[in-house]
């Protein structure tokens, strides 16, 4: 009689445990395991960077900016000083056209309709994420720390995205009765996934 007994509160505690099994979800559980899959998957950590490029006149201060001076290095765009037109001050002023070498990098990158434009952008790299560095809760929200870089897709992209370069976020998360979910960019409080990659920092 004994052993019906034990093989009957044997099926209860499976039971049991089964039962609790199946009222929580795997995102009832805010883990760095989850959280870097919520990141990694949204749409804005995905989306590609884009590299915008603009021929023609420009100020000093576009030509001095570090991308221009990686192409004209890479000697994939050339430069003449130029009149400033009314648009543009203070002088000095640039009339950049790109190289025939440039033309053959970036024809392979542009869209159809972009070729002959004097401004047109093209996708240079895309965000890896590298780590999830720490979870801070309070009740039904979360500060996720996290780690990612620029990954290159292309030339263009090896040439001004480093690789290398770490760069230091924060995102907000906050428990629904469906589990964890990231904040969105409506909601009152936290920083959402668009903001914390905006705002973030280089790591150190």
């Amino acid at each position: 009689m004994r052993k019906p007994a034990i093989f009957t509160v044997l099926f209860l505690v499976l039971a049991m445990l089964l039962l609790a099994s199946l009222a929580w979800s795997p995102r009832d559980f805010l883990t760095r395991r989850l959280a870097a899959a919520m990141i990694a998957g949204s749409a804005s950590f995905r989306s590609p960077q884009q590299f915008s490029l603009r021929t023609g006149v420009v100020s000093n201060q576009d030509y001095l900016s570090p991308e221009y001076l990686v192409l004209l290095q890479r000697g994939w765009l050339s430069a003449a000083s130029a009149r400033c037109p009314a648009e543009i001050a203070p002088p000095p002023c640039w009339d950049l056209a790109l190289t025939p070498s440039g033309v053959d990098t970036f024809r392979a990158l542009m869209a159809p309709g972009d070729a002959g434009k004097p401004s047109f952008s093209i996708p240079a790299a895309r965000r890896e994420l590298v780590a999830v560095t720490g979870i801070s809760k309070q009740g039904a929200t979360a500060d996720v720390d996290f780690i990612w870089k620029w990954t290159p897709v292309n030339e263009v992209g090896s040439a001004i995205y480093s690789a290398d370069l770490r760069y230091r976020s924060t995102v907000a998360f906050r428990s629904y009765d469906d589990g964890w979910r990231l904040v969105q960019p409506a909601f009152r409080s936290g920083q959402p996934i668009d903001d914390a990659l905006k705002n973030a920092e280089p790591a150190r």
